[in-house]
């Protein structure tokens, strides 16, 4: 029996089968930091970021020639874009918070990755070598400052390596970027539900960083697979609590030999400072504490591409006889298909995208509809977005754990219904035919959106428990991660487009999994991101840093 197939079970059930602990309310008044403070370590301000803006979105999506080298520039504008803050969020919406975000200290500030809930449980940290711009050492970026904090001077680099395995890319590097995950900082509010937001937020993050690194020119190959409890040694980390679950190895443009330490660190060097919790009680959750004991204990080597074909995800035949057929007339024909319009083209830099990114939070309306060439441009973008490269996908980011179906509500020419989006040809298949308006409403748990006014709701799917079967308890990891940059990926193609866009976990998996006929095929439901048009004239305060 595995506890993450039992989890993810749980998981996409709990609609009908509430999990434990049951009747959990967030204490807001004990709620932890949006950001980690570590009290006594020097702070050296980075770079304001502005590197340039880089290339359109477009280019972004699409993998890019290796070569490029980091900079110190070019590693404080990635890092501001994506998870420094940005500015202040003042819009009137839909969200019960709203009388709150005028009062300072709940005010909610933004940033360029999305985060499930909004409670950014990500941390970054710098492991710089000899050939790096900083006196060697572990660097931990704080967000509110943009600046990083140093937290251990002397060099570890190769302490790093050793937890990589026989990775050869991360040997032409002495520049690492490590990316950990606060469970309390999402579990405060989601409680046993966290663990599969969180592992969300890493492909967001990661999402974010892949295009902005392409459309700077740069190539970026996270590694997901790595030693985990020595990493988390070397940060003081205490396992259960916080985890390393990426680490980003930069190319590193060499300047030159930077200022050494006064004394070398014993060779099992570890970061002896610890960060200030603000909230008076921590609660642990014994089922995230059980799914994550379970992978870190998972010691199998790292998977291949091809093995982790076995959990690729899988466009079925629609058309010519199947699902779709007779619901399809006057599509195309009598083949139940739709050939999209080429996608409306994504000229906005990736940092400009960023910077409009935001959730709608029922600011949608149906008064104009979104064209087929915005719907186009949305599904292409998600689809390239989320092909995320790393130790164990290949050079373009497969295979493709996930794909997309969209429901349409109004867009310009599409009738009413359901469809799965075949990117290849850049058509769309019906899987369930009419108005959906109803069931997208009735099957969403909370009162901030009106889902028959998004212009469509695209769902994100995926094997679970393929990838577990093909690649161990870590491979709900790569799911999730992938899912995650589907996410970031639509946000920002919508930011470009300048049409809102918001995310949501709160629905009944089983009935999307019903209404879209996958019983038996191993698919679920994951993510639901809604599109469209919003109201005009709505009132909002753009307030922004710099």
């Amino acid at each position: 029996m595995s506890v993450v197939n039992d989890y993810v079970n749980a998981i996409v059930r709990r609609r009908r089968e509430p999990m434990e602990p049951f009747g959990f309310e967030p204490d807001w008044a004990d709620k932890p930091r949006r950001h980690k403070v570590y009290p006594g370590a020097v702070r050296f301000p980075l770079p304001d970021g502005r590197c340039g803006e880089g290339a359109a979105l477009d280019t972004g999506l699409r993998p890019a020639p290796a070569g490029g080298r980091f900079t110190l520039d070019t590693l404080a504008g990635m890092l501001r874009d994506s998870y420094g803050l940005l500015g202040r969020r003042l819009g009137v919406q839909a969200n019960n918070d709203e009388e709150m975000l005028p009062r300072y200290r709940s005010a909610v500030w933004w940033r360029g990755t999305a985060s499930g809930g909004g409670m950014y449980p990500a941390e970054i940290y710098w492991v710089c070598g000899p050939r790096g711009p900083m006196v060697p050492g572990v660097y931990y970026y704080s967000t509110p400052h943009h600046a990083m904090q140093r937290l251990l001077a002397g060099d570890v680099v190769d302490q790093v390596r050793a937890t990589l395995g026989d990775d050869g890319a991360a040997g032409s590097t002495d520049q690492f970027l490590l990316v950990s995950l606060k469970f309390w900082k999402n579990a405060f509010k989601y409680n046993s539900f966290c663990y599969h937001v969180v592992t969300m937020d890493v492909g967001t993050l990661l999402g974010t960083w892949q295009m902005w690194s392409r459309a700077h020119g740069l190539a970026l190959r996270p590694m997901l697979h790595f030693d985990e409890p020595a990493l988390n040694r070397l940060l003081a980390l205490q396992t259960r609590a916080e985890s390393v679950f990426a680490v980003v190895p930069l190319p590193w443009t060499e300047p030159g030999t930077p200022g050494k330490p006064d004394a070398a660190p014993a060779r099992q060097a570890r970061v002896t400072l610890q960060e200030n919790e603000r909230s008076r009680r921590v609660i642990r959750f014994p089922l995230v504490e059980e799914v994550h004991a379970e992978i870190v204990a998972d010691h199998r080597p790292r998977p291949t591409a091809e093995e982790l074909a076995l959990a690729a995800a899988v466009i079925p035949p629609y058309g010519n006889g199947g699902r779709g057929h007779e619901s399809g007339r006057g599509l195309d024909g009598d083949s139940g298909r739709l050939v999209l319009p080429p996608a409306e083209p994504l000229k906005a830099t990736v940092p400009a995208s960023l910077r409009a990114r935001r959730s709608s939070f029922g600011r949608f309306s149906g008064h104009r509809p979104l064209t087929q060439a915005e719907l186009s441009a949305v599904l292409a973008a998600g689809t390239a977005g989320g092909r995320l490269v790393s130790d164990v996908k290949d050079g373009d980011g497969g295979p493709a754990l996930t794909r997309l179906v969209v429901f349409t509500n109004h867009v310009g020419g599409m009738p009413r219904g359901g469809y799965a989006y075949d990117p290849a040809r850049n058509e769309l298949g019906v899987v369930s035919p009419g108005d959906a308006a109803q069931f997208l409403q009735h099957n969403y748990f909370l009162p901030n959106y009106n889902l028959e006014q998004a212009a469509a709701a695209l769902v994100v799917l995926a094997r679970p428990e393929a990838a577990l079967e093909a690649a161990g308890p870590r491979g709900y990891r790569y799911v999730n991660a992938e899912v995650g940059a589907v996410a970031q990926a639509v946000y920002t193609a919508c930011a470009a487009l300048g049409i809102g866009c918001g995310a949501a976990l709160g629905f009944d998996n089983v009935s999307y999994a019903e209404r879209l006929g996958l019983e038996g095929t191993g698919e679920w439901p994951l993510l639901l991101l809604m599109i469209g048009n919003e109201r005009p004239g709505e009132p909002n305060i753009d307030h922004r840093i710099g």
